[in-house]
């Protein structure tokens, strides 16, 4: 566990895309460390992409050494972005470097998470084992999709978070964050690093707390359509009915008032949006979490979902295009300009994103960074935002940023919707790190 002495938190990101993994691990090591005026790191946030898996521990040591980082943490993703840029399927090494007043960071790792159960005891093991304590502020998670199932994890660690160890719920919230790794299409591929260990299974975090904000945007990139429903009869993912209907038939009326345009849309799947807190009133951005629906049953009128599902829920249908994908982050970010600038960012995106989805490279990184991009003229504040134009090669050392950033592309993503903590698809996640 690491101190910071500091009085402001100061972050610093640094990016390559050379081939060499010596060279890459340098420049974007020294490009953090020239932000931070060679100062000692308290973490270092690591992301390489698949080409220089294995030289992992070369390059952690490189990292550490020259940001000289107390607590390290890192994954390998199919590709890594950092600064202005997406370095999509090409050689990159990326890094986040922080520095924190007041702050403490525990690594650990996802060893001895096992057996997981929802009992309190259960939960108080989870809780022990990633330091929850009354001063947690977030715990970033990274795992191997192969080795290190989530179904039962993720909700024992989202739980274990929630609450204080004596089973009390938490008077500050917490959040947990994180990402599948993404580097392999096979056991054994990719890599997890913790300080000066590299595996190529399991899972690895660092709980963060004291004085450092820690916020966390989940953009599912979703639209709602349709009235809101609720599920009168479900069996495991299987839903049977809704409001008292086979299930098939209430969908294809809702998709029967489409206008034509967003019926398009539908071409690359629907969705249910799944309510969180049915205590709510009513449900907007942010209270629904979005399954894939899987199949359909033509006899019965039953569909498939990707969650587990009962009667008493509410939902309601939503469809993802690039366009509803670029305008809910866009919205989720423009809210976070209400609260104080943050010191920097953290960007999951999944690795269904990118060029593939949007048509352009640096998508998510531009949006997110124009939410705190300086304007400088009085035409340019009356935008929604300031046009990020990424350069064509990495930034040099001290180059100014928005905001420092970095991040990766995951096979899947950890993230907050309604208070708990799921394992999304086609989301990005955004951690925003802020003075307390």
């Amino acid at each position: 566990m690491t101190t910071s002495t500091i009085t402001q938190p100061s972050v610093a990101c640094g990016i390559s895309g050379h081939p060499s993994a010596d060279t890459a691990a340098a420049q974007a090591a020294d490009q953090c460390a020239a932000a931070l005026a060679d100062e000692p790191t308290d973490l270092a946030l690591l992301f390489i992409s698949p080409h220089h898996v294995n030289a992992a521990a070369q390059i952690a040591a490189t990292i550490r050494a020259r940001t000289r980082a107390a607590c390290l943490i890192g994954v390998s993703g199919q590709s890594v972005l950092g600064g202005q840029l997406e370095l999509e399927r090409v050689p990159g090494v990326s890094v986040l470097a922080l520095r924190a007043p007041g702050a403490t960071f525990e690594p650990f790792t996802a060893e001895n998470l096992t057996p997981v159960n929802d009992t309190p005891e259960g939960v108080g093991a989870i809780a022990k084992r990633i330091g929850v304590d009354e001063h947690l502020r977030a715990t970033i998670f990274f795992a191997d999709p192969y080795s290190r199932p989530m179904v039962k994890l993720l909700p024992g660690m989202s739980a274990a978070i929630n609450s204080l160890p004596d089973g009390t719920p938490r008077p500050a919230p917490a959040c947990l964050i994180g990402g599948m790794a993404s580097a392999a299409t096979s056991p054994g591929g990719n890599r997890l690093i913790i300080n000066d260990r590299v595996m190529p299974a399991g899972g690895v975090g660092v709980s963060i707390k004291g004085k450092l904000q820690v916020d966390a945007v989940v953009s599912q990139g979703c639209r709602p359509f349709g009235p809101a429903m609720v599920i009168t009869k479900a069996r495991g993912n299987i839903i049977m009915q809704l409001a008292g209907r086979p299930a098939l038939e209430a969908i294809h009326e809702a998709v029967g008032d489409l206008p034509d345009e967003d019926k398009q849309k539908l071409s690359a799947g629907l969705f249910i949006g799944r309510v969180i807190n049915e205590y709510k009133g009513r449900f907007g951005r942010g209270d629904f979490l979005i399954r894939n629906v899987m199949g359909v049953d033509q006899k019965t009128g039953a569909v498939a979902v990707g969650d587990l599902l009962k009667a008493g829920q509410t939902i309601r249908l939503h469809f993802r295009d690039a366009a509803t994908a670029s305008e809910d982050l866009s919205l989720l970010m423009d809210a976070q300009k209400l609260y104080d600038r943050p010191a920097g960012a953290m960007l999951i995106t999944c690795n269904g994103r990118g060029s593939s989805l949007f048509g352009r490279p640096n998508h998510d990184v531009a949006t997110v960074l124009r939410a705190f991009a300086p304007p400088t003229s009085g035409e340019e504040r009356a935008k929604g935002g300031l046009s990020i134009t990424a350069p064509t090669s990495a930034p040099s050392p001290g180059q100014p940023h928005p905001i420092p950033l970095a991040g990766f592309f995951a096979g899947g993503e950890i993230g907050p919707i309604g208070g708990q903590s799921f394992l999304h698809g086609q989301t990005a996640c955004v951690v925003l790190f802020r003075a307390t």
